[in-house]
């Protein structure tokens, strides 16, 4: 019993401690909204019952889309993680394992099976959109703070001092964040547990009343009174959400528990009293609007939350930058992105990543947002479109998984789906009327992300499923090498190839058209891990494939191993020796000394797509696109180091 009362007690000091420094990365974005709600609202001539409606919208979007929607309800089925020693099928009954309507559905429609995955890349890529909006829009926010002791100061200036540290931020990146991530949750705690202070001292202050703003008939009220005026501005209510879309997307970092500890413990309670602070001021100073942050802190503490505000913008912008590097390297690694390079700056931390293409990039459009957009409210009708369309992505998704896949009752699906969808669809409709107000950016970006992500991503299948049904076997290779024409060269060949069960079939191209091959040829396959380094005893896997002087090698390596250099090489051939020698003999390791000598060449295969005029629309423009992107992104083998006058280049053509 002890022990028992010992490990729960441990388990909950360790979720008290996530829950702290899911502040300094979870929660950036959600907690620094304060900062350009208000301003972000187009209001004409407010009065105090319009404050107290946006108070209860704004009250009611954070309980509903913030905590109920992110509750651990239970009533949905165990999510049960099944490994591939227990296929989920197998633990189902008989059924369970038929597909549902909807399942047969998207098994029969290929159509809807594209929407769906183009709908699935549209909403990551509306989350990568927020990798360009949330820096922008947070510290031009924070900055904006100058213009309340200083008047003189223009909001050019402004917007030129935001683009200076949005810069350095950027060309800090390439150091990595381990040095200063210690700093970020005690400077997001600053920020999460001041403001409700200030915020209380505001409704103390100025309107003690406003709590009875959470009654739902202030919503009612607000839109009988401003009717499509009142809609329009659900555009800008939606800020004060800005954040929970990306909520769980650290679940690889932090437990789902830490995550709802300091959601319902700090950043809920803190947003409310703030908020609730912000608009007590305005009820009593009714256009403060336009910078309804500042003008709501205490003139004694003005400067003190001027730095923190600055200090927490720039966290904020950071775990962005950091989550937008760590989606684009995970969808790198599954093949829905174009290869770039990804640089990992920690050799502990296998999450903290950087991409120098991606990162300037962004850094140019974040410069050219704050630049172009920062005078108005157009940054923030961009964020708008971004933060609700991921939330409604979610919510259509997730209600396909719990009916297709958990077989959730339909009635607890509808329980779900159906206010939620009414909730942010009633959003998406207001901030749609955005789109001609800069909300068309972030919808103009995510639409080329996901036109990038969705061509690659179905380049790489087609390729992948030629590929697997045109493999060469052992046997079939066997059968090449026997033919009296082939002739066997002097020589050792690397030939690198991405397939794992079976040889790439552009050896059967190669065979065919040169008649040849080396005395020693050793078919390479690379093995990323998820690990810092992988033990040398692990790391090169060699076996014999039948044919004399044919092998195969697995390379194994993690995100700190350096593959550069002919370290590799040299490793690879002293372990083939040891092999040769181990289960040929010191004739065999001979002939392989001999081949060596002889030179060394490194073959890599470059299948290309030849697409006729036979060929459907949607495979000519698709392909195409892919073979555009294929032609200008990274080798799909990291830098091996070796050198020029040894690599060799074979291409094949695969007509579609």
């Amino acid at each position: 019993m002890h022990s028992l009362y010992s490990e729960q007690g441990g388990n909950f000091r360790k979720d008290l401690f996530l829950a702290y420094k899911t502040l300094g990365v979870v929660f950036g974005g959600l907690v620094t909204s304060p900062l350009y709600v208000y301003p972000s609202m187009n209001l004409a001539s407010p009065t105090k019952d319009d404050y107290m409606g946006l108070y209860s919208i704004m009250f009611w979007t954070l309980t509903l889309i913030g905590v109920v929607k992110h509750a651990d309800i239970g009533i949905l089925p165990s999510k049960k993680v099944y490994s591939e020693e227990e296929p989920l099928l197998q633990n189902q009954s008989a059924a369970d394992r038929r597909p549902s309507s909807l399942g047969k559905f998207f098994e029969r429609s290929m159509t809807a099976r594209r929407v769906l995955l183009f709908m699935a890349i549209l909403g990551m890529c509306m989350l990568i959109g927020d990798g360009i909006l949330t820096p922008a829009i947070s510290v031009l926010s924070a900055i904006d703070g100058l213009r309340g002791p200083f008047p003189t100061v223009s909001k050019p200036v402004v917007e030129a001092l935001s683009a200076a540290i949005l810069i350095g931020l950027f060309l800090l990146q390439k150091y990595g964040t381990s040095k200063v991530s210690f700093l970020f949750s005690p400077i997001m705690a600053a920020w999460t547990f001041t403001t409700p202070i200030i915020g209380v001292y505001s409704i103390v202050h100025y309107y003690p009343g406003i709590f009875k703003a959470i009654s739902p008939h202030y919503i009612v009220r607000f839109f009988l009174r401003n009717k499509k005026e009142g809609w329009r501005m659900l555009g800008g209510t939606v800020l004060c959400i800005t954040g929970v879309e990306a909520m769980f997307a650290d679940l690889g970092h932090f437990s789902k528990k830490g995550i709802q500890i300091a959601f319902l413990s700090s950043i809920y309670p803190s947003l409310v009293l703030t908020y609730a602070g912000q608009t007590a001021y305005l009820i009593n100073n009714l256009n403060d609007f336009s910078d309804g942050f500042y003008k709501f802190v205490p003139r004694p503490v003005y400067w003190p939350m001027f730095i923190i505000a600055t200090l927490a913008a720039i966290v904020a912008s950071q775990s962005l930058i950091s989550a937008t590097f760590s989606v684009i390297k995970q969808s790198v690694v599954l093949d829905y992105f174009p290869r770039v390079k990804v640089v990992h700056t920690s050799q502990h931390k296998e999450g903290e990543v950087y991409s120098p293409e991606i990162n300037y990039i962004l850094m140019v459009l974040c410069v050219g947002v704050v630049l172009g957009f920062g005078a108005g409210n157009a940054i923030g009708n961009a964020f708008g479109v971004v933060v609700i369309m991921v939330l409604l992505i979610t919510t259509i998704m997730l209600s396909l998984v719990m009916t297709i896949i958990w077989r959730t009752p339909t009635v607890l699906v509808l329980l779900y789906f159906v206010p939620f969808f009414i909730i942010e669809g009633s959003y998406v409709s207001a901030v749609f009327t955005k789109i001609p107000e800069g909300g068309w950016l972030p919808f103009a970006v995510s639409m080329i992300l996901a036109l990038i992500m969705f061509g690659w991503y179905y380049g790489r299948q087609r390729k992948m499923e030629y590929e697997m049904a045109n493999k060469v076997t052992v046997e079939r290779l066997a059968e090449l090498l026997a033919r009296p024409e082939v002739q066997r060269v002097p020589g050792l060949c690397f030939f690198y190839s991405n397939i794992q069960d079976g040889l790439t079939p552009i050896l059967s191209h190669y065979i065919k058209n040169m008649s040849s091959l080396h005395e020693a040829t050793v078919f390479v396959t690379l093995r990323y891990l998820l690990v810092a380094k992988v033990d040398e005893r692990e790391r090169i896997l060699v076996r014999s494939l039948g044919p004399t002087g044919v092998y195969g090698c697995t390379v194994q390596y993690g995100y700190a191993d350096s593959l550069a250099g002919g370290d590799l090489v040299a490793q690879v051939t002293s372990c083939l020796r040891r092999h040769v020698e181990t289960e040929a003999g010191a004739h065999e390791a001979a002939r392989l000394e001999a081949a060596r000598n002889a030179g060394v060449v490194h073959v890599r295969g470059k299948m290309r797509f030849y697409v006729g005029e036979d060929a459907g629309w949607f495979d000519r423009v698709m392909l195409g696109f892919y073979e555009f992107l294929h032609g200008i992104c990274r080798s799909a083998l990291p830098a091996l180091g070796t050198p020029l006058q040894q690599r060799v280049e074979i291409g094949m053509l695969y007509k579609v």
